[in-house]
């Protein structure tokens, strides 16, 4: 049986033991889709906003020097909104509107 990779060490300094962070929200997203379970609407939501708010990665979640990879849920968009494009990385295009403020012009996925 092959064992799905949770987090991985991004930093070069110490940091706790990824089992210290078993309790945090995105180490338990990470292990609930592992057993390939089924995202709610809050949780999509959340994801959705962790990927596109943090400074590090585009399609991941950091915590504590832990990088949390969600690449096999995540989509690419392009979104028109007041004559700019921008890209974003979402579940869904739920998510993805529930994450951006102002009106949304149009809505592209991006396959790869």
């Amino acid at each position: 049986m092959e064992t799905k990779i949770i987090a991985i060490k991004f930093v070069r300094y110490d940091v706790p033991e990824l089992e210290t962070l078993q309790f945090a929200k995105v180490y338990l997203l990470r292990k609930k889709l592992n057993k390939g379970e089924k995202m709610n609407r809050a949780e999509k939501n959340w994801l959705a906003d962790s990927v596109n708010r943090n400074a590090y990665f585009k399609r991941a979640v950091p915590l504590m020097g832990y990088r949390f990879g969600f690449e096999d849920v995540l989509k690419t968009y392009v979104v028109k909104q007041y004559g700019n494009w921008s890209e974003y990385n979402a579940p869904d295009k739920t998510s993805l509107k529930s994450i951006v403020y102002g009106r949304i012009d149009q809505i592209a996925e991006i396959s790869n």
